[in-house]
C-alpha cells in the first residue's frame, strides 16, 4: 500500500470511529438449522474453530424455565444422547461447546432462558437465571442501588458462561476480579438413574464439597440454571490512563495493583509505551457520569473493517514490517486521544479523571446492539463482513514468575527489533489484568497476573504468518518455560498441553466429573482434548501455523514457503516456524 492510500485510509479510520454510533447491526447467532431446530451447526464469535472443522449436532432445545431444561436432561438422558449447552453468544474459543461427532447429540440452548432476577436487599444477593446476559444483570441491580464487584470487560457473555469458564476482570482487592469468586451459590441439573426421573436439580453452597468443582466447571458437570451473587452497594469508579515509557514495567505491575482496585496495565512493545490504568472506586456523590465504551468493542463501518483486514493482510503478504508499524503507532496514539473509548458525559471523552457508575464502567460491548437504522456498522470482527480475523492467546502467571517473563519478552524484542513486533500492537498489545487465589478447582491456586494478547490470524489454515515465530515463541515461554495456565475460553490448542499437570486439585474436578455425569454424557473428544491437554499423536503437515501442534519437523511448518522448525532464540527450547533460506532442523 502506497503512503498516498495508507495516509487516506488513516484519515477515513480517525474520522469514522470518532462518529461510530451506539448501536448497529449485531453478530450472527451462532447457532444455524437447516431445518427447525435441526441440523444444527454451532460456530464461536468468529465462525472458525481452531481446527477449522465444524461443530454439529442433529437437534437444539430451548427451555424457558429451569424445569425445562431438567426435562429436556431428562430425556437426553433417557435416550442416550449426548449434551452441550449453548448460549446465544457463543464467545468461547476453544471447542468445550462441541459435542461427539456422532447421531445422539443435543444442543440445550439458553438463549431463552434469561427472564428471572431476584434481588434480594437484606442480604444484597442476586439470584438469576443461567441464560441472563451480563449487561441485563448489570443494568438491573444498578437501578436496585447495587453493584456488581467483579466482571468481564466485554459484556457479551452469560452469567453461566461467565463463571463456568473462570472468566474475569482485574482485581487484586477483596475477593478479586474473577467471577466465579464472587458466587455464592448455584443450581447445577445433573443426570441421575431412572428411579430419580433421569435429571435432577442440586442446590450447592460454598459448604458444599462439590461448590469449588461446580464454579469453574466448563459445562462437563450439568448444566448451571441458577447463580447466585454477593453484590455491594452501588458505587461509582474513577478512571485515569497513563501513557508512559515502558522502562521499569517488570518491576511496578505489582506495586501497581496493590494500589489500584480495578487497576491494568496495556503494554506495546513495539512502541515501547506502557499505559497504566488508575481506576478506584469512589462515593456514589463524586461529579460524573461517564460511560467506558471500550474503542475495540464499539461498532464500527463494515467498510473500514473490511479496510483495515486488507491492509493487514498485505502487509503480511508482503512482509512489510514499515506498514505494520504505521498501523500500530497510528492506533496507540488514537487510543490516546480518545482515552480507548472512556467518555465523560457518555458521548465524547473530555479529560481525566473519567468518573461514572460501576455499572456503565466496568464492562462494555456496544456492537452487540441492533438498530433499524444502522446496518452499515458492526463488531469488527463480524465474521459477515470479512473483517478482523486474529487470535487470543491468554495466559495466567503466579505473580512471582510474571516479572522474568516481561523480561525475557524484551530481551527478545531487542534481538529481533521492536519494530518486528508491532503486529501484536495493531490489536492490544498485551493486557495485564490481576486475579486473586481462588478455591475454585479449575481456578488459579496464587494471586495471578493474566496476559492476553491478539494477533494476525490468515484467512487460510496453510498460509504461515509474518513474525509467526515471535509468537509461537512467547507463547511457549508463557505456557512451557513458565508453565502459565491457559484461559480455558480462550487460546489455540498448544496452550493446554499437559494442562492437567498445572492445578494441584485437577483430580479433585475430575471425581466430581465421574460423580456428577458418571455417563460422560457432557464430555465429547473436543473438551477432553482441552481439559486432559491431549495431542493428537499424528502431527499433519502444516499443524504448527495454526497452533494444532509443536512443530518437530520442517513439515510441521510451511517449508515449501520458506517457514522452518527452528529453536527460539531467548527460550531455546521453543521450537517454532521461522522463516529462512535454509533449513537447519
Amino acid at each position: 500500500m502506497t503512503n498516498l492510500l495508507w495516509l487516506c485510509l488513516v484519515l477515513w479510520i480517525s474520522t469514522a470511529t470518532l462518529f461510530t454510533t451506539s448501536s448497529a447491526m449485531p453478530p450472527p447467532n451462532p447457532i444455524k438449522c437447516n431445518d427447525i431446530n435441526s441440523n444444527c451447526q454451532l460456530s464461536n464469535s468468529y465462525s472458525v474453530w481452531g481446527d477449522r472443522q465444524t461443530c454439529h449436532a442433529p437437534n437444539i432445545v430451548y427451555p424457558t424455565t429451569e424445569e425445562q431444561l431438567r426435562q429436556e436432561l431428562a430425556n437426553a438422558n433417557k435416550n442416550n444422547l449426548k449434551v452441550k449447552i449453548v448460549t446465544k453468544f457463543s464467545h468461547t474459543i476453544p471447542k468445550l461447546a462441541c459435542p461427539s461427532n456422532s447421531k445422539n447429540s443435543l444442543f440445550i440452548s439458553t438463549e431463552k432462558y434469561d427472564s428471572t432476577i431476584d434481588i434480594n436487599m437484606e442480604r444484597l444477593t442476586v439470584t438469576t437465571d443461567g441464560g441472563v446476559g451480563l449487561r441485563k444483570l448489570i443494568d438491573t441491580i444498578e437501578k436496585a442501588g447495587l453493584s456488581l464487584v467483579a466482571s468481564t470487560y466485554w459484556e457479551g457473555v452469560t452469567v453461566a458462561g461467565v463463571i463456568s469458564t473462570g472468566a474475569h476482570g482485574s482485581s487484586w482487592w477483596g475477593k478479586g476480579g474473577a467471577i466465579h469468586d464472587h458466587v455464592i451459590g448455584l443450581n447445577l441439573i445433573v443426570p441421575v438413574n431412572e428411579n430419580e426421573g433421569y435429571a435432577k436439580i442440586i442446590k450447592l453452597t460454598p459448604q458444599d464439597p462439590l461448590f469449588n468443582a461446580a464454579k469453574v466447571s466448563l459445562g462437563l458437570l450439568g448444566i448451571i440454571s441458577k447463580v447466585t451473587f454477593q453484590m455491594e452497594p452501588a458505587f461509582k469508579r474513577s478512571i485515569t490512563l497513563n501513557f508512559t515509557n515502558d522502562s521499569g514495567i517488570e518491576d511496578e505491575f505489582m506495586e501497581h495493583a496493590r494500589k489500584n482496585e480495578f487497576g491494568d496495565i496495556q503494554w506495546y512493545p513495539s512502541r515501547q509505551i506502557a499505559v497504566y490504568r488508575y481506576d478506584n472506586r469512589v462515593p456514589l456523590n463524586t461529579p460524573g457520569d461517564a460511560l467506558n465504551d471500550f474503542l475495540g468493542f464499539q461498532s464500527n463501518p463494515i467498510l473500514l473493517s473490511r479496510s483495515v483486514r486488507a491492509a493487514e493482510k498485505g502487509f503480511e503478504n508482503t512482509r512489510n514490517v514499515g506498514g505494520k508499524c504505521t498501523m500500530a503507532s497510528f492506533f496507540v496514539a488514537y487510543k490516546k486521544l480518545i482515552a480507548n473509548g472512556l467518555k465523560n458525559n457518555k458521548l465524547i471523552f473530555t479529560g481525566y479523571p473519567v468518573v461514572g457508575h460501576q455499572g456503565k464502567m466496568q464492562s462494555s460491548g456496544s456492537c452487540l446492539y441492533s438498530s433499524s437504522i444502522d446496518i452499515t456498522s458492526t463488531c469488527a470482527w463480524d465474521p459477515t463482513i470479512n473483517g478482523l480475523f486474529f487470535y487470543e492467546s491468554t495466559a495466567i502467571f503466579p505473580s512471582s514468575k510474571f516479572g522474568n517473563f516481561i523480561r525475557d519478552v524484551k530481551k527478545l524484542r531487542d534481538l529481533v527489533k521492536p519494530e518486528n513486533m508491532c503486529g501484536v500492537d495493531i490489536y492490544n498489545g498485551f493486557l495485564f489484568r490481576f486475579i486473586k487465589a481462588s478455591d475454585a478447582y479449575l481456578g488459579q491456586g496464587e494471586d495471578s497476573v493474566v496476559v492476553d494478547f491478539n494477533y494476525y490470524r490468515a484467512s487460510d489454515a496453510l498460509t504461515p504468518r509474518f513474525n509467526q515465530d515471535i509468537w509461537e515463541e512467547i507463547e511457549q515461554m508463557a505456557f512451557l518455560k513458565y508453565g502459565a495456565k491457559p484461559h480455558w475460553a480462550k487460546n489455540r490448542n498448544v496452550a493446554f498441553v499437559d494442562v492437567q499437570k498445572k492445578y494441584p486439585k485437577f483430580n479433585k474436578f475430575v471425581a466430581a466429573m465421574v460423580q456428577l455425569d458418571p455417563k460422560n454424557m457432557f464430555s465429547s473428544e473436543w473438551s477432553d482434548e482441552i481439559l486432559f491437554g491431549k495431542q493428537e499423536d499424528f502431527k499433519g503437515d502444516g499443524c504448527a501455523l495454526e497452533g494444532m501442534c509443536i512443530c518437530s519437523e520442517d513439515r510441521h511448518c510451511s517449508p515449501s514457503k520458506g517457514y522452518f522448525c527452528k529453536p527460539g532464540l531467548v527460550y531455546q527450547q521453543a521450537h517454532v516456524c521461522r522463516f529462512s533460506s535454509i533449513s537447519t532442523s
